[in-house]
């Protein structure tokens, strides 16, 4: 099959549909504060079908609120190529995460369409709900129920802090959907998206070939002691619940530290009890973020740390409760897809490198069910889920015109 002539997307107009799209829940600082089910998601969500629709797309909506608005093929009996992402938020988030792989796709549309090309399959962008887990938790659990990791009642009784469910508020604002969720057959699946981390940038490589996502485990430790007085009690007499903290922060760093270059491990939350500057804490509640592309190499670190926990709270005289609330498996993308994405970067000539997704993404859950790849470009200094998250036009029509290749390879065009 020849390359059609002229094969390009517009991306000033990619570009502009972006900064449209972020004015919706725009903040002081020039970042995006859309979090899922509420009415800035609902606002941007009619905004994506409108756009769809004008391009010539017909929209549905799923059980779990995830929305696919498909341009036709010459053979609709075909399953789909499907692309996307999501157009949720974090509360302080940018205005490219997740969003541009959203809009690259319906660039896509728009594209073919330009160019009067016809596919043998259908397309279908997709705009997945709720994938940050900023309001509902957990993250992707609605691509997660598609991937069948969930089930659909585990979706939709997610709550939030106010106890609204994501059941309720899909039907409040108008996208609780009818179709059933997954269950039919998807030819193949692409992701485009900010790196979200500084290597692309630092190397001067517009393209990632993403080839493998991390592997995540999540645990919750409280750690309990005695509270005490802070003046009477001697120090070799405390179970200073925050001194264990201290030791098991240090632990989890030394032992991403010990599994370089591509492990990452991380305590992002720790709430101290009863946080009086006079009172030696006697309870520490705090999270371990664990990931790493082998398996075996996760477990490891899995194992490092429960035996270095252990130890910490025997020699300071502490109880330890520890939970594992999450975990899933490193992932590799279909081989196939790869070469789709490498030989699209390859016909554009754009420098491009292979790379490991650190974070999760829908195409994580979709590569349960389908052949799958992602598409990374850089962002400005490797900063994600902040206002400041920036990328340069000329990275995001790099990203629009490799998709656009990927997508074409795999759905076919009509000759």
């Amino acid at each position: 099959m020849s390359e059609p002539k002229n094969l390009s997307i517009d991306g000033k107009r990619l570009w502009d549909s972006l900064m449209d799209m972020a004015k919706i829940g725009a903040t002081e600082k020039g970042g995006c504060c859309r979090l899922a089910l509420t009415d800035l998601d609902k606002r941007s969500r009619d905004l994506f079908v409108r756009w769809c629709e004008d391009a010539g797309c017909t929209t549905r909506v799923d059980k779990m609120g995830n929305i696919f608005a498909r341009r036709a093929g010459r053979n609709n009996d075909l399953a789909p190529v499907i692309t996307g992402s999501h157009l949720d938020t974090q509360p302080t988030g940018g205005r490219f995460d997740g969003v541009y792989g959203v809009l690259a796709g319906l660039e896509v549309v728009r594209s073919l369409n330009d160019l009067g090309l016809e596919t043998e399959r259908p397309i279908e962008v997709a705009v997945w709900t709720n994938e940050e887990g900023s309001r509902f938790a957990p993250a992707m659990v609605a691509s997660g129920v598609f991937g069948g990791v969930f089930d659909l009642e585990y979706g939709l009784s997610r709550a939030d802090a106010d106890g609204k469910t994501m059941g309720e508020e899909l039907a409040r604002i108008g996208y609780a959907g009818e179709d059933e969720v997954g269950k039919r057959d998807v030819h193949a699946y692409f992701e485009t998206h900010i790196e979200q981390g500084p290597i692309l940038e630092a190397e001067d490589k517009p393209i990632g070939i993403v080839t493998d996502a991390q592997g995540q485990r999540w645990y919750e430790l409280t750690l309990t002691g005695v509270e005490s007085h802070a003046g009477p009690t001697p120090m070799a007499r405390r179970k200073d619940a925050l001194l264990g903290a201290a030791r098991v922060v240090e632990l989890v760093n030394r032992t991403g530290l010990d599994n370089a270059p591509v492990a990452c491990a991380t305590v992002g939350m720790l709430n101290v009890h009863p946080n009086s500057r006079n009172v030696i804490p006697g309870q520490i509640f705090l999270t371990i973020d664990f990931r790493h592309p082998d398996d075996e190499v996760l477990a490891k670190m899995d194992a490092t740390m429960r035996a270095g926990v252990e130890k910490i709270c025997a020699d300071i005289g502490l109880e330890l409760e520890l939970e594992q609330i999450f975990y899933y498996a490193p992932i590799h993308f279909d081989d196939a897809c790869i070469d789709a994405v490498r030989k699209g970067a390859e016909e554009c000539g754009y420098p491009m490198r292979d790379i490991v997704s650190g974070a999760g993404h829908d195409a994580c859950y979709m590569a349960n069910v389908a052949p799958t790849s992602m598409i990374f470009i850089p962002c400005v200094d490797g900063i994600s889920h902040n206002e400041v998250e920036d990328a340069k036009p000329e990275w995001i029509t790099a990203g629009g015109e490799v998709l656009l290749r990927a997508v074409l390879d795999k759905a076919g065009h009509a000759v």
